[in-house]
């Protein structure tokens, strides 16, 4: 399936700045963005490697959207400093975590009646780390096939997202400068090696949402642009406004 990324907004040749109290006329008023949205209830999830910006962008599509926001459960997950430490003992352990407590995520979304934002899709673990980990030789063959067994027992009968945001950042210095700025202890050990696998993975997970799993996906290259604050968040809201109301 076809990327599409945000079209950047020409600036016009002598640009106002506006008088103190006015508003610019550039930035869209959460009103306005919310009002193109459809009437029924929407969910969406965003997928991207570590330190794509995924955590970020789900906050801010929670705000200006009023969607009720799903964090990734990193924080307080019991394995991940041990994995970090031991991958090949803790792999599969840590998939199962990820994979119970997503589904717990999906199970909460179906009983909220407002749209919701989940920050990282259930689909990455299986198409995309579970394998990966199992071709580094952390989880064997016998892992592999049960965590699918759990995966395709469980995935069976919840809802499933309406869209996704595939975040792509193919510079592996964008993400670890990212990661790195965060300062989660658990991922001092991550280097570019280990995110240039996840990302082989990633260059075609679009494709395998829309094919395996029906699941529309809009790709962004946001490499280098900053979509916290200006132009850029409104450039990026408004993208992600008119994905989810096609």
């Amino acid at each position: 399936m076809p990327s599409r990324r945000p079209q950047a907004r020409r600036a016009p040749r002598h640009p106002r700045s506006p008088a103190p109290g006015e508003a610019d006329p550039e930035i869209r008023p959460r009103g306005e963005l919310r009002a193109r949205l459809p009437r029924r209830k929407l969910f969406v999830a965003l997928a991207g490697n570590i330190g794509a910006g995924k955590t970020t962008a789900a906050k801010m599509i929670s705000q200006a959207l009023g969607f009720e926001l799903f964090d990734e459960p990193v924080i307080d997950n019991r394995f991940l400093r041990d994995y970090y430490a031991d991958m090949r003992r803790w792999s599969f352990t840590l998939q199962l975590e990820f994979l119970l407590k997503r589904v717990e995520h999906h199970e909460l979304i179906h009983t909220v009646r407002k749209s919701c934002v989940q920050d990282r899709t259930l689909y990455e673990d299986p198409e995309i780390f579970a394998k990966y980990l199992h071709g580094l030789g952390h989880m064997t063959n016998s892992e592999l096939d049960l965590y699918f067994e759990y995966f395709q027992r469980v995935a069976a009968s919840i809802k499933r997202p309406d869209k996704v945001l595939c975040f792509n950042v193919p510079d592996l210095g964008v993400l670890l400068e990212r990661i790195q700025r965060r300062g989660r202890e658990e991922e001092k050990g991550i280097d570019q090696a280990f995110l240039r696998g996840l990302n082989g993975y990633y260059a075609s997970f679009p494709q395998v949402l829309q094919s395996k799993y029906g699941i529309d996906c809009l790709t962004l290259d946001v490499s280098s642009v900053d979509i916290r604050q200006g132009r850029r968040r409104e450039e990026f809201l408004d993208t992600v406004t008119t994905f989810l109301a096609s």
